[in-house]
């Protein structure tokens, strides 16, 4: 068990310290929004609600595509996809590490510079090119790429929930409620990006959000869920019950909101706010912004706890979940049976209950709940409650004892399926 424990932090070290040389190289990237998950999914078929059994590779393969196609479908003006067929925020690119003669450079080439700005709390530097007119994101993102070959390159691409909303429920955002500004003195040690959250008695006076989208907060069903499992206390009681939260809305009322660039500015407030875990229930492709702003969150002592995402074992890597460093949660059932819808992002670290999770769905509403989504939330809170604060050198100590708490399932030993086991096995009303 020694063993494994050291091999797991000295690679966790590995990605803030070493990587860490060539982040400080690449010193930028940009900012935008994207899409509300709950409004463009409600009426895509729900894995949540299907029948384990019938949820096959091909299925969930299609329920992938339609899901992507349907966004893009219902919001034009707004999305449209890479030249991977990620969706993305329409007509914008994004890149770091630019300089003057850069922004002259793709301007003499039709890209013009729409803003530049600097994500404190990660000191990033992106700069936002609008794509020519005529010219499709796909062309327009290997042309600039060509152009600027010494900067990092991407278009914002949308990420999302790794947890699907319920069956009998409205996709779309709750009415919004405002929750207490965090009470009580000292720092919040748990970070939170997804929706907005809802003012529910288990979360009453401990949960201060902020919005980094277009009307946001906006309290959602899916944020609400994933913070009463993180902190939740009373009816609902979450794997650090009590603890004082912070909570970025990356989605408000935004068709193209869940960005990449809207993820970033909120692990810099996160960062910038002395946050130690943080949870990202959300899923999409990799992208050059994103791994720069978790890696510089990395830096600063920040663990950051991922969902591997509800797309099956044959989908594409997810991320941040299949990023270095990044501890990818996956769920299981009241059997302890890994849910067959679960991604396997690019390894697995820890499970953790995904079938029927009780959570708060609203500000008087609770529900059970299926995904990966509701698993990280327990791994991050249990997490928390092991390191408080960030501190490179205190991670060992609260990645062993983490690895000590896990209940092994699957194969004897860490295993690529379950990673080193069960988590807080008995949260989640089980």
């Amino acid at each position: 068990m020694m063993r494994i424990w050291t091999i797991l932090v000295a690679a966790i070290c590995l990605a803030i310290g070493g990587a860490g040389l060539r982040a400080q190289a690449q010193v930028s990237l940009p900012s935008a929004q994207l899409p509300d998950t709950g409004r463009v999914l409600s009426t895509l078929p729900d894995v949540g609600v299907l029948d384990p059994l019938a949820a096959t590779t091909e299925r969930l393969t299609q329920i992938r595509l339609d899901r992507i196609t349907a966004l893009v479908r219902d919001n034009r003006d707004s999305i449209e996809l890479d030249d991977r067929g990620e969706p993305a925020v329409r007509g914008v690119l994004i890149a770091s590490g630019v300089d003057e003669a850069m922004i002259a450079r793709a301007a003499g080439k039709g890209f013009a510079l729409i803003d530049r700005e600097r994500i404190e709390g990660l000191d990033l530097d992106v700069a936002r090119f609008r794509v020519p007119e005529g010219r499709s994101l796909a062309r327009a993102r290997r042309q600039l790429a060509k152009l600027l070959p010494d900067a990092a390159v991407d278009a914002d691409n949308l990420y999302f929930a790794s947890g699907p909303y319920f069956a009998g429920g409205s996709g779309g955002a709750l009415p919004a409620a405002a929750l207490a500004t965090a009470a009580g003195g000292g720092k919040a040690s748990l970070g939170l990006i997804d929706g907005g959250v809802a003012a529910h008695p288990s979360l009453a006076g401990r949960v201060e959000q902020r919005g980094f989208a277009k009307g946001a907060p906006s309290a959602g069903r899916h944020g609400t869920a994933v913070a009463s499992l993180l902190v939740g206390s009373g009816a609902i009681e979450g794997a650090a019950p009590g603890q004082r939260l912070l909570a970025a809305d990356v989605y408000g009322t935004d068709p193209a909101g869940g960005n990449a660039s809207a993820i970033a500015r909120a692990l810099g407030w996160l960062a910038q706010s002395g946050v130690a875990v943080t949870t990202i229930s959300l899923v999409g492709p990799d992208n050059k912004l994103l791994s720069a702003a978790v890696l510089r969150a990395q830096q600063r002592g920040m663990l950051i706890v991922a969902a591997v995402g509800n797309d099956g074992p044959a989908a594409p890597p997810a991320y941040p979940a299949s990023y270095r460093g990044v501890f990818a949660a996956t769920g299981v059932d009241a059997k302890g049976r890994v849910l067959p819808e679960a991604g396997r992002a690019l390894h697995v670290d820890f499970a953790a209950p995904g079938d029927a999770v009780l959570a708060a769905t609203g500000a008087a509403s609770t529900g059970r709940l299926r995904g990966t989504s509701f698993a990280a939330p327990l791994v991050a809170g249990r997490l928390a409650l092991r390191y408080p604060a960030p501190s490179i050198d205190r991670i060992g100590p609260a990645v062993a004892g983490l690895v000590m708490e896990a209940r092994d399932l699957g194969k004897t030993g860490r295993d690529k399926i379950y990673g080193h086991g069960l988590i807080c096995g008995t949260c989640g009303g089980r």
